[in-house]
């Protein structure tokens, strides 16, 4: 009975890239660590082994054969909400930013470090599974309904359904910017850095690029905010970080 968990609990991700080396180096690395792994080589591929399949996380490369990175994120985020990390041959600061627009989690430029992305995807799985955990206790214990919200001014978290709206309108937003939104919500008026975000809401302290915080907040303004040039519910504190306004 004790293999049959141990089986179970093993977490699966599926790489998408269609350089062969990068490939056999990702396997074998992730297979050390005692991850499973799907591989898939085109984005149409792509997309069919993760419907089918389900894995827990999704390493994808931009640049691919048949269908582009891009497009296969956005299709499968249409239908799953699994971690996404992009890898990138470009450093560019488009791919990146579109790459979270399409609900991309992170990002990993090539070439990468191994320990780093290692780092990241463990990060991420941690992540993913304490919001599962977090909101399979909530339905196990059926809390008052009121308890499972976080009210600040205009804006509304439902943490049981993942759910947040301004002015009672809801906002589509990825799992990762819900996720920020959530942190700088629990502690309406109080100034996190970009630094203390990147540790507790990415899960990683060393290893990220403080341009992903920035990003995720620009779209996430993009969709609360009348006018983002004059935030009133997420605002910045010039040189600090950033705040949820209490009023």
């Amino acid at each position: 009975m004790e293999e049959e968990i141990v089986e179970k609990d093993k977490k699966t991700i599926l790489i998408v890239d269609d350089e062969k080396p990068i490939v056999d180096i990702l396997v074998y690395n992730l297979n050390k660590e005692g991850y499973e792994t799907l591989e898939a080589n085109d984005g149409i591929t792509a997309v069919d082994i993760a419907l089918e399949n389900h894995p827990d996380l999704i390493l994808l490369d931009i640049m691919l054969p048949k269908l582009d990175g891009l497009s296969v994120c956005k299709r499968i985020r249409n239908s799953l909400n699994v971690p996404i990390l992009m890898l990138t041959a470009k450093d560019e600061e488009i791919d990146k930013i579109l790459g979270l627009e399409l609900g991309a989690d992170d990002y990993v430029t090539k070439p990468f470090s191994v320990r780093e992305l290692m780092a990241r995807i463990k990060a991420n799985l941690r992540k993913a599974e304490l919001n599962s955990n977090s909101n399979a206790n909530n339905n196990d214990t059926k809390q008052e309904e009121s308890s499972n919200k976080i009210v600040v001014g205009v804006l509304e978290l439902d943490l049981d359904k993942f759910e947040v709206k301004v002015r009672g309108k809801v906002i589509d937003l990825t799992l990762r910017e819900f996720e920020v939104l959530k942190f700088l919500a629990t502690q309406p008026s109080q100034v996190v850095t970009r630094e203390m975000l990147l540790e507790k809401v990415w899960g990683y302290e060393y290893y990220g690029d403080i341009r992903t915080v920035d990003v995720t907040v620009r779209r996430i303004r993009e969709k609360i905010e009348e006018d983002t040039s004059n935030p009133q519910i997420l605002i910045t504190k010039r040189g600090v970080g950033y705040y949820i306004a209490s009023n």
